[in-house]
């Protein structure tokens, strides 16, 4: 598996799909356009999965792990051995993306893509590790472009390999102390923002730590330079492991026609770095939702994408998107499920 291979496998949505979809929700009991956003994710999703009335039954929530160089700079709220602490809670089933999973009947695929120590192995877990975390980014590269690269790619293998299982929609989400902060500098670098445009409180910091955060991205994006129109330059100087592993899954289920619920903050920041790359991969991204971090809509607003929920949420994990995934099913079974005005004997709109 090579890079290209997987940028150049990313095809246009099925437009007779999408076609066929559009017609059948016009004809449906019920006035035209009255599911509101429920109706056009219907449709996109057959053109995704280049199927007029696409199901979801089976689903999987790719949460990735990774730790950053930058929390020594005190930028979150929480110390840097939490990151594998909650990596055990996920493959304990104690956290809340655990719950809303199993509330939608979704399996979650817990990969440790860089944490920062070893974590022993366990029934569930996935070691993908890239490296021990990521280098601090306020004082030169958190990772080289190789390590970027190689992130991108074992990211793309665990969705591919959960799509041989049998996989209808992918959620994303991440666990790691201190990747608000290099999400935030991947969205500055990308949009050519200041960070206190994008970046927010994260885990909670105080004013006093928020203010560290600014600085911290102020001088990563000072000290590397990364090059807005280099997504792997982007990724490699103020990325993190586990963002580069979830752009690797959306290009990745891009790549097989899986469509893919992105997460909160976090996720978008990897979606910002799966679109640079491969632009088609964007008709292939649900945002779940809009988060607390007020940068986030910024970055929703670049790519293009619309956020199905607003709830106040900044928690990660893949929470988000594990709703999310319910209301593509929903979706899909109006399509399918519902009557047209004939087979109904309903008459019509006049």
């Amino acid at each position: 598996m090579n890079l290209e291979h997987i940028l150049s496998n990313i095809k246009p949505l099925d437009q007779s799909a999408m076609d066929a979809a559009r017609a059948r929700q016009d004809q449906l009991t019920k006035p035209r356009g009255s599911l509101g956003r429920l109706e056009d994710l219907s449709i996109q999703l057959a053109g995704i999965m280049g199927n007029a009335t696409p199901s979801i039954r089976e689903k999987v929530i790719i949460t990735m792990a990774g730790d950053h160089g930058v929390t020594i700079e005190g930028v979150s709220a929480y110390p840097q051995e939490v990151t594998s602490q909650m990596v055990s809670n996920f493959l304990a089933g104690g956290a809340a993306i655990n719950v809303l999973a199993r509330h939608v009947g979704a399996r979650v695929a817990v990969v440790d893509m860089g944490v920062a120590t070893d974590i022993p192995p366990r029934e569930g877990l996935l070691n993908r590790k890239v490296g021990y975390g990521t280098a601090n980014m306020a004082k030169g590269p958190a990772m080289t472009r190789g390590q970027a690269v190689e992130s991108i790619l074992r990211g793309a293998q665990v969705v591919q390999d959960e799509i041989l299982r049998g996989v209808d929609i992918v959620g994303t989400g991440d666990m790691g102390i201190g990747n608000t902060t290099a999400s935030a500098a991947i969205a500055c670098a990308l949009m050519e923002q200041s960070p206190s445009e994008i970046a927010g409180c994260g885990t909670g910091v105080d004013h006093e730590g928020y203010n560290r955060k600014l600085s911290a991205i102020e001088r990563a994006l000072r000290v590397n330079r990364p090059d807005p129109k280099d997504a792997l330059d982007v990724l490699a100087k103020v990325g993190g492991f586990e963002i580069g592993g979830l752009a690797g899954v959306m290009l990745g289920a891009a790549s097989r026609g899986k469509p893919v619920m992105i997460d909160g903050f976090i996720s978008t920041a990897a979606a910002m770095i799966a679109v640079s790359l491969a632009p088609p991969c964007r008709e292939y991204l649900i945002s779940a939702h809009r988060s607390q971090e007020h940068g986030h809509g910024r970055m929703l607003d670049w790519l293009g994408l619309t956020p199905l929920l607003e709830l106040d949420l900044r928690l990660g994990e893949g929470t988000g998107a594990a709703l999310g995934i319910s209301f593509a099913e929903a979706a899909c079974k109006i399509l399918a499920g519902m009557a047209t005005f004939g087979e109904a004997g309903v008459s019509e709109k006049r």
